[in-house]
């Protein structure tokens, strides 16, 4: 019996000393990847200074409408994940894409991520980068309370809101949000600390219409910014951005709504996820719900049709 506890103490030591040399070995080829990639790692965009911090504007294409567009929550690169919508677009109109602190090319920040700061800070990198409004703002999931505080408290820079699969106030559980610990972002600062995120990163991900240069930045950026602290601060004050919302009135601008069939993202089924969107919906003036039978991400599947969409929406607002 001694013999066999021995044998087995014996394999189980193997087993632990190749782990270790295992994790030890894919920490030292992330670094070593970490510093290949960084020329990938060299902003596409304009540089703005916000509050000591630098923050990532991209722009492309001119027209007498600018679009906006604001990324969901945790996006490792807005400028890449977007550009399958935004780049059928930008023969006629001006194309900004904010990469909020923590997101993309800039910087990850200490301090509370409430939504009023964060309104601050975007409307400010905007104006410093030369960027004047009216926006056409283009919010793509959790970016969609903002957009919507955005056109209450600024009513005279928003010129219209299209929403790609926003994310509207009853789509959330208010009391969760006050209770609960998402550990979602731990887990990924782990993985991408210790370099296993980078042996899960896949190229499905992205669409096939991203360019091999496109997805080799997208992966650079993820490995060093997914599960950042700046990106898991806004979270804590998703609460807080609903009751500043709901205590005022809906904003009167024209609203075009794309609502996916809530898989891959939204936590809840199709019929649920539509129900939000059309609750809110209800009792404005000027809104459009177009219904797309694909998941949270419907920019990757649907870029076609959400553009033109989008263009015959806003020749609507010239009329």
């Amino acid at each position: 019996m001694k013999r066999v506890l021995k044998i087995i103490g014996k394999a189980l030591l193997l087993i632990l000393i190749i782990f270790v040399l295992l994790m030890a070995g894919i920490f030292v080829y992330n670094k070593m990847m970490l510093k290949k990639e960084a020329p990938l790692r060299e902003p596409l965009g304009q540089m703005v200074e916000v509050d000591g911090h630098y923050m990532s504007i991209y722009t492309e294409g001119e027209g007498e409408h600018t679009l906006v567009f604001m990324s969901g929550a945790g996006i490792p690169s807005p400028i890449i994940d977007y550009k399958s919508v935004y780049s059928l677009l930008s023969e006629d109109y001006k194309i900004v894409v904010i990469e909020k602190f923590g997101y993309g090319y800039s910087d990850i920040v200490d301090g509370e991520r409430t939504f009023d700061t964060i309104l601050r800070q975007d409307r400010e990198a905007l104006a410093k980068a030369g960027i004047n409004g009216p926006y056409i703002l283009c919010p793509h999931s959790m970016s969609g309370l903002e957009a919507i505080l955005w056109a209450q408290n600024y009513p005279e820079e928003v010129e219209a809101i299209v929403g790609i699969d926003m994310s509207v106030p009853q789509g959330y559980n208010y009391d969760e949000l006050k209770t609960t610990e998402d550990n979602s972002f731990n887990l990924l600062l782990l993985l991408r600390e210790n370099g296993i995120l980078r042996l899960t990163l896949s190229d499905n991900y992205l669409p096939d219409t991203y360019t091999d240069e496109d997805k080799k930045i997208y992966r650079a950026l993820a490995c060093v910014k997914s599960g950042n602290k700046t990106v898991e601060n806004e979270k804590l004050h998703i609460a807080e951005a609903i009751d500043m919302i709901n205590g005022k009135s809906k904003p009167n601008v024209p609203i075009l709504m794309f609502v996916s069939d809530g898989s891959g993202g939204t936590g809840v089924d199709k019929e649920t996820w539509r129900k939000y969107q059309r609750e809110y919906a209800s009792g404005l003036t000027n809104v459009t719900i177009v219904e797309l039978d694909y998941g949270h991400m419907i920019h990757h599947f649907e870029p076609k049709k959400i553009s033109e969409n989008m263009r015959e929406f806003i020749k609507g607002l010239d009329d």
